[in-house]
Order: C-alpha cells, then sequence, then structure tokens
C-alpha cells in the first residue's frame, strides 16, 4: 500500500504543477486555458528534439525548455489573449482549444503519432532505498523538483511582496484593482510563468512516459478535475489536490480498478456536493 501511495504522489507531482499553473492564469485572467495540455506536451517534445538533433542533454533541457515556453506564452498573452479577454470568456476558451489542437496536429504531421523515446539521465538510471521499498531514482527525483517548484512558488506567494501582489490579483481581482494596484501589468509575466511550468512538467515527464503528441490532451481532463477539486483560482488547493488525487487514483487502480477511469471524476462530484466551490475554493464567488 505504502508503495501505492507513493506512485500516486509522482503521479501527483505533475498534476501539482500542471493544476498550479492552470490555477494562476484562471484565478488573474478568469482564462480556462485549455492548451496547457499542449504545452505540457510541448515541453517533452522540446526536450526531445534537444537532444535528437542538437545532443542538448536532460539537464539543459529542463531549464531551457520551461523558459523557452514561458517567453512563448509571453507573445501568445500579449497578441491574443489580451484582445480577448474584455469579450465573452468563451473566445478564449475556443481560441486555446483551437491552439491547442493546431499545436497537436503540427507535431503529429512532423512526427507521427508513434511514441518517441526518451533515455532517462544516467545519474539517475539506478534506484533509491527508501527505506521500506526501493524506488526508481528519477521518479524520486521528479517527486522532489516537483515538491521543491510548488514550495518555492509558495514561499514567493506568501513571504514576498510580489507574490502578495500575484496572489491577490489572483484570488481577488476587483478588491485588487479597488486598492489602486495595476493587475494587468501582471497579468502578461503570470501568464508566462503558467506556461512555463507546463513545459517543465513536461520536460520532467519525457524519460517518464510516452512521448507523442497526445500525451497532453490525455492528461488534461484529469488536471481541469484536480483544479475543480482544490477550488477554482485557489493555488494551494490546487497543488493539494494534485498529489490527493495521485494517491487516490493510485490506490483505486490498485484496489479497484474497475472504476480506475472514473475515480477521480466521482470524488469531483463528492467534493462539489459538498463544497461547490470546491475544497479552498471561495464561497462567495459561487453564491
Amino acid at each position: 500500500m505504502l508503495q501505492q501511495a507513493f506512485n500516486g504522489l509522482v503521479s501527483g507531482a505533475f498534476y501539482a504543477l500542471l493544476a498550479l499553473g492552470l490555477s494562476v492564469i484562471f484565478g488573474m485572467l478568469g482564462v480556462v486555458n485549455f492548451a496547457h495540455g499542449a504545452f505540457y506536451m510541448l515541453g517533452a517534445f522540446g526536450a526531445f528534439i534537444l537532444l535528437d538533433s542538437f545532443g542538448v542533454n536532460f539537464w539543459i533541457a529542463l531549464p531551457l525548455v520551461p523558459l523557452v515556453l514561458g517567453t512563448v506564452g509571453v507573445v501568445l498573452e500579449r497578441l491574443f489573449i489580451r484582445r480577448l479577454t474584455p469579450l465573452d470568456p468563451l473566445y478564449n476558451f475556443l481560441f486555446t482549444f483551437g491552439l491547442a489542437l493546431i499545436l497537436q496536429d503540427l507535431v503529429r504531421r512532423e512526427y507521427g503519432v508513434n511514441s518517441q523515446p526518451y533515455p532517462r539521465p544516467s545519474q539517475l538510471s539506478g534506484s533509491t532505498d527508501l527505506v521500506v521499498f526501493t524506488y526508481p531514482a528519477y521518479q524520486v527525483f521528479v517527486l522532489a523538483v516537483s515538491l521543491l517548484v510548488c514550495g518555492v512558488v509558495w514561499v514567493v506567494l506568501t513571504r514576498t511582496r510580489v507574490g502578495m501582489i500575484v496572489r491577490a490579483s489572483t484570488e481577488r481581482p476587483e478588491l485588487t484593482r479597488a486598492l489602486g494596484i495595476d493587475v494587468g501589468r501582471w497579468v502578461t509575466p503570470v501568464f508566462g510563468f503558467g506556461i512555463a511550468l507546463a513545459g517543465l512538467a513536461g520536460v520532467l515527464a519525457a524519460p517518464m512516459r510516452a512521448v507523442n503528441p497526445l500525451m497532453g490532451a490525455d492528461l488534461i481532463i484529469v488536471v481541469f478535475a484536480v483544479v475543480v477539486i482544490g477550488g477554482l483560482g485557489s493555488v494551494f488547493g490546487s497543488v493539494a489536490a494534485g498529489f490527493a488525487v495521485g494517491v487516490v487514483s493510485a490506490l483505486g487502480n490498485y484496489y479497484v480498478p474497475a472504476l480506475s477511469q472514473t475515480l477521480v471524476f466521482i470524488l469531483m462530484a463528492a467534493v462539489l456536493l459538498w463544497r461547490p466551490a470546491g475544497l479552498f475554493g471561495r464561497e462567495e464567488a459561487f453564491r
């Protein structure tokens, strides 16, 4: 059971990184970024292309790919998202949905639908002794990186002035504007940061999961469920729900395999019946 729970924590590491980016983007912009899964896929393919075409190893791709994708996110926000934000939210949803389809088809046209291999870094090819059991070193590394990134983001959001402004702009944008803070100037870097987190998750996933054009589409629906469970716009809730959903899914897949594909959505329905705003969402936003 402990090993299955640890498997769930590793899966939850990806959910947490993706949900953290989605939550920040939704909280500040009110945009449901359906292209988030596509940028996760681009993160994995970015690492693969750097290694296959340029010989750039995993350790360089790990910071480089998220930086490049974050810059792409900044450009997208400046050119398209910002122009559509004053309109009906459906416009940005349709734009990001269409963007996801375009990115998937471009990658599929170039590399096909077959999965591309990506080797694990040699430094993390063995196993780690966790006292009660041994576990692949790379999976332990993924969990550690996810916890570190989420921890650093939490410290920045809770202990710095910049974090205070971003958190206020994310959770209560109208009140923040009323206090004289220009929320708009923070929108672009926050959107780029959210995209960079998706790219980081993709690079981490490349040595573990099949690198193919549909890998983001297979994951994004679950990540949306995670964000809903944690509470729309709640940064802490998204991270906590990400790890919790990972553990619940792993244990459910082991003990009740017949419900493995639907357990997350059963959990989401139960949470919404109990708290319509999610575990850490603001109830007043739903009244």
